[in-house]
């Protein structure tokens, strides 16, 4: 259901004004690695760098995160989320929660 949403770290959308605070928003995603990728992303790490196998998992939950947020923002009216954030906590050894949440709000242009 993914729409086109403003997103800013910042408290405010640059050009727009805002015309309705509407709350916090936020999507959750919970990903775990595969024995695959903890084999993949062990013998990386063997030889130090960059662990592709971690960023595409990270990146995936990120980003699945996000479009969680934006379609709750969607569903409740906003058109703009505003002070955006990442958060993640391992629940346990290998599953990861990853949290994005922001203030949803309805902006104009100025």
């Amino acid at each position: 259901m993914f729409r086109a949403m403003m997103v800013s770290t910042t408290n405010d959308i640059p050009g727009h004004r805002i015309v309705a605070h509407i709350g916090v928003v936020r999507g959750i995603t919970v990903r775990s690695r595969s024995v695959v990728g903890n084999f993949l992303g062990g013998v990386q790490a063997i030889f130090g760098g960059k662990i592709g196998a971690y960023v595409s998992l990270a990146e995936t939950a990120r980003q699945e995160a996000f479009v969680h947020m934006c379609d709750q923002a969607a569903a409740e009216g906003a058109n703009a989320i505003v002070g955006m954030r990442y958060d993640a906590t391992e629940i346990m050894d290998g599953i990861t929660e990853v949290l994005a949440y922001g203030t949803a709000m309805r902006v104009v242009p100025e």
